[in-house]
């Protein structure tokens, strides 16, 4: 659809590899476009992904604009595939200040690894507080607060219980201090792109 709202062109093609490339194909005609996908953060996410990594630019229209203007382009608000790529390509081309989309895989590698960090966080505050609930419960009077873990081993080292919830509590003690000496010697290497 041109910025005057004459359509200038349509057609159907299918999602599959050889539609998107007829559609690319196709759409060559008009250089200085822009693709209107209704979604992108649903399920038009799928091909404006594609597009974004073939360096086109993608706006993103929201489902409830995409439905007014179909509503006001129709009279009515059936559903077709045709009626749809032609509210859309209207939203696309009057309204002003839609979000372009990005290409968002750095926002999303990030993510991953600030939710891994936080996982180990939460796993190594929850390990180093229950060590210290069975220390105190090992050795009368308690240990201090903030052991390092080969203080804690160092110290496990000298408990010898000799009932079978102590020894419990040992073994426990000492698979902590295990999977926490595992935490603390992960190799921490960089990314790269």
């Amino acid at each position: 659809m041109a910025g005057d709202e004459t359509i200038v062109g349509g057609g159907r093609f299918d999602t599959g590899r050889d539609g998107y490339m007829a559609m690319r194909k196709y759409a060559k005609q008009w250089p200085n476009r822009v693709w209107a996908i209704e979604g992108c953060q649903g399920i038009g996410r799928h091909i404006a992904n594609r597009l974004l990594a073939d360096g086109e630019q993608v706006v993103d229209v929201p489902p409830k604009l995409s439905a007014r203007a179909r509503v006001f382009a129709t009279g009515q608000g059936r559903k077709t595939d045709a009626t749809d790529a032609h509210s859309i390509a209207l939203v696309g081309t009057r309204m002003a200040g839609l979000r372009a989309v990005v290409n968002e895989e750095q926002l999303a590698l990030l993510r991953i690894l600030v939710d891994r960090r936080r996982s180990l966080g939460d796993d190594h505050t929850r390990m180093v507080s229950q060590l210290h609930q069975l220390l105190l419960e090992l050795i009368p009077g308690g240990a201090k607060k903030s052991l390092s873990a080969a203080q804690a081993k160092a110290l496990l080292a000298t408990i010898r219980p000799r009932d079978a919830v102590g020894k419990a509590r040992r073994r426990v003690a000492a698979e902590l201090i295990a999977d926490l000496e595992r935490i603390y010697r992960a190799p921490r290497k960089p990314t790269r792109n």
